[in-house]
């Protein structure tokens, strides 16, 4: 590790958020004698945001744990293109009041996890389109176009993979990496801004900006990158064969959050608890050394600390009961994902798919013909099988992890 003198870069080191700096030796002497701000971008295509944008809240929550100020930008305006970086198809249009309503609710994920306020250190949520509408097509041709060269714009990653593919790219989109660009000039100038944050995909988009601003204002600014995170399997983060781990317990119940970190690979869980949590490091290398099943409580730490940060101590503790109820003493646990069967029942397979279990009816199948799904401890294997109401709740499970319950 390289020994930093700020607590932000250190702690960013330590902690393994670190891919690639701009100019790591200048932000850490900027950031060791005054409060820089720094911010993240977030397009709001969706009412939450989920597990693969969470090493990204963590790093603003890094920057004002050691006494910066985080700026969470919402992409207003932005996502009314979508960003094509690791796109084969371009994103679908939504509306403005679509896009707001999103913003509303990733907002409350982002109070879990920062202060905003008025203060020099407090998070503030700003929203590309107040300022990003107001700009003149002819104005942003001439004040910004002009230090854009096509030549370059092409040999970026979010352009240059698309076309190799020979998948077709929209003009809109080929847009986008001008706009996130003059994001990070405006809010240099509107806000001090000194530093972009983001995950190894917007490096160039990041590099872009801080060009953009140098040309435009001479401003000197820094950019920041994040590993690209998968796990130890192989796997994005945050994507899983049932879908998305989303943050909002709108969007997935609190129980299927924390197993979501109980259920990690072994080799992953001091990786996650360093980036996830705020466990001091030590504790976490105590954690990691556990081998055998002792590696199991590791798990429940981290999955209890994961989980108490994004929803709260309350929902962490209630998941954990859960479980032990569940998997421990053979209880059925409150807080499992339920479903209801109906007046008339739900077939099987559906109920599979409604309790998250799986992503579509051939996983469903699969699933039964390998013996993996049980209804109250007992082996099912009939894909027609249509579960009829009980006066006591019916459990579904399929293999050791995942169960659900089935009311009248």
């Amino acid at each position: 590790m390289t020994s930093y003198t700020s607590d932000l870069l250190r702690v960013l080191d330590e902690r393994g958020y670190i891919h690639q700096t701009t100019d790591a030796e200048g932000l850490d002497a900027l950031a060791a004698k005054q409060i820089v701000p720094g911010y993240i971008g977030f397009d709001a295509t969706a009412p939450s945001l989920h597990v693969g944008s969470l090493v990204q809240i963590m790093m603003l929550r890094r920057l004002q744990q050691t006494g910066h100020k985080p700026i969470v930008l919402m992409g207003g305006g932005t996502t009314h293109i979508g960003d094509p970086t690791g796109r084969d198809e371009s994103r679908k249009m939504l509306s403005q009041d679509t896009i707001e309503s999103n913003i509303q609710s990733i907002f409350s994920i982002f109070k879990q996890f920062l202060t905003f306020g008025d203060g020099p250190t407090d998070a503030v949520m700003v929203n590309n389109h107040d300022w990003l509408s107001q700009l003149g097509y002819i104005q942003l041709l001439q004040e910004v176009g002009t230090h854009f060269t096509i030549n370059r714009m092409l040999t970026f990653d979010s352009v240059k993979l698309r076309l190799e593919r020979e998948q077709p790219m929209t003009f809109l989109e080929f847009n986008y990496m001008i706009l996130q660009g003059y994001d990070f000039r405006y809010l240099s100038q509107k806000m001090g801004m000194r530093l972009q944050m983001g995950g190894s995909d917007q490096w160039g988009n990041i590099v872009n900006g801080m060009e953009l601003g140098r040309r435009m204002d001479g401003s000197q600014l820094f950019g920041l990158t994040t590993p690209l995170l998968t796990t130890a399997a192989g796997t994005k983060m945050g994507k899983t064969a049932s879908g998305a781990i989303w943050l909002n317990p709108a969007q997935l119940p609190d129980y299927d959050y924390w197993q979501f970190w109980r259920n990690c690979d072994d080799r992953d869980v001091g990786r996650f608890l360093r980036l996830f949590t705020d466990l001091p490091l030590d504790e976490i290398a105590r954690l990691e050394s556990l081998e055998g099943a002792d590696i199991n409580e590791a798990k429940k730490i981290l999955a209890n600390e994961a989980t108490s940060l994004c929803r709260g101590t309350e929902a962490a503790a209630t998941a954990a009961a859960t479980a032990q109820q569940t998997f421990e003493q053979g209880h059925i646990g409150g807080d499992l994902p339920q479903i209801s069967a109906g007046a008339d029942g739900i077939r099987i397979l559906d109920a599979l798919r409604d309790l998250g279990f799986v992503a579509s009816n051939k996983e469903a199948r699969r699933k039964l013909d390998e013996g993996a799904v049980k209804l109250n401890g007992d082996v099912v294997k009939d894909a027609t099988l249509v579960i009829q109401p009980a006066d006591q709740p019916i459990t579904l499970s399929l293999g050791a992890k995942k169960h659900g319950l089935i009311n009248r």
